[in-house]
């Protein structure tokens, strides 16, 4: 019989990604998708008639623990993505993160444990490293929440590792570094860039271009979500998903400019710009784990696997999608 598995946050960018891959693994796939009265499935609605077909789609909410539980009835495995994500909006309303990243965490864990779920697959972040005090960062490094989103994400893991340690929860954090790539939302600073050089800006506006960041393409993310579900090693454990290539801002807006074939100015917008305590400056992965514990490495490494990924990502944006962007709103 197939695998039955569960992605919660299987409508958004990562998510649908996974969703698409344990589908061709041949993987029973149910999607937890975000209750609206739109009755809008995220980027699943964006799939082919066939491959929607073959999904169970259960509408929900994270934050409710009955409905969590009913999602995961008959499943095997549980991807738990489902978040809020978003950094500037943390500054606005941290309570919804709390409430979302995790209570939706402790009801997801609560449930696996009461329906003896053979493996749940945690979604952390590198935000909760904060700026490196050494790099590249391993899994050992110090957490520190510097914003009150990566502060509830810090929150979420611990959930889970202490669900681990007092009850034998087969959880399995992943802690994916700046995953890039099509159908992120215009919030993260890959699709900022490319969507604003698309529209014809020549003067484009960012936060702040000196941080430095592990960029990860979202495919060698999925990957990395795979590969720490098929292994017997990876329970009780934190692995980073990163490419182990360090690149800042302004360097990313050079490269995509000229892939993008155009010259362009950087202005500086404080709306985009963090509090200054806040800011992380700094994230370079050590994947040296999860090659050694699950097999896993990126296939988009280095500058020269981070122009592919570019270019692709490029693609996505600019040949048929902008119109789903609204390039001259700040998304928050």
């Amino acid at each position: 019989m197939k695998m039955k598995i569960l992605i919660t946050g299987a409508g958004g960018f990562i998510g649908s990604h996974l969703t698409e891959s344990l589908l061709e693994k041949g993987y029973d796939v149910k999607a937890f998708i975000h209750y609206n009265s739109f009755n809008s499935y995220g980027w699943i609605d964006s799939f082919n008639s066939e491959t929607k077909k073959s999904i169970e789609i259960f509408a929900g909410d994270i934050r409710d623990p009955h409905g969590v539980k009913k999602s995961m009835h008959g499943c095997d495995m549980v991807f738990h993505l489902a978040a809020l994500i978003g950094i500037p909006y943390s500054y606005h309303s941290p309570s919804s993160y709390v409430d979302t990243n995790v209570k939706g965490t402790l009801n997801v864990l609560q449930a696996a444990r009461e329906l003896n779920i053979k493996k749940v697959i945690h979604t952390s972040t590198s935000e909760v490293y904060g700026t490196a005090s050494f790099v590249p960062i391993t899994e050992n490094h110090p957490l520190v929440g510097q914003s009150p989103y990566s502060a509830s994400k810090i929150s979420a893991d611990q959930i889970a590792m202490s669900y681990y340690y007092s009850f034998e929860t087969p959880v399995v954090i992943v802690r994916p570094f700046n995953t890039y790539g099509p159908r992120q939302s215009a919030r993260a600073v890959i699709p900022t860039i490319i969507l604003q050089i698309a529209a014809g800006k020549k003067r484009i506006k960012l936060g702040s271009i000196l941080p430095t960041r592990d960029f990860n393409y979202v495919q060698d993310t999925v990957r990395g979500f795979i590969a720490a579900s098929e292994s017997k090693n990876a329970i009780g454990e934190v692995i980073n998903i990163g490419s182990n290539y360090e690149i800042s801002v302004k360097d990313t807006v050079k490269i995509i400019s000229d892939l993008m074939d155009t010259n362009i100015d950087i202005e500086s917008d404080e709306n985009r710009v963090r509090p200054v305590k806040s800011e992380v400056d700094r994230l370079w992965a050590d994947n040296s784990k999860a090659k050694r514990l699950i097999g896993w490495s990126p296939l988009y490494s280095g500058v020269l696997g981070f122009k592919r990924g570019l270019k692709e990502t490029i693609r996505f944006f600019e040949k048929s999608n902008i119109e789903k962007y609204k390039v001259e709103t700040y998304n928050v």
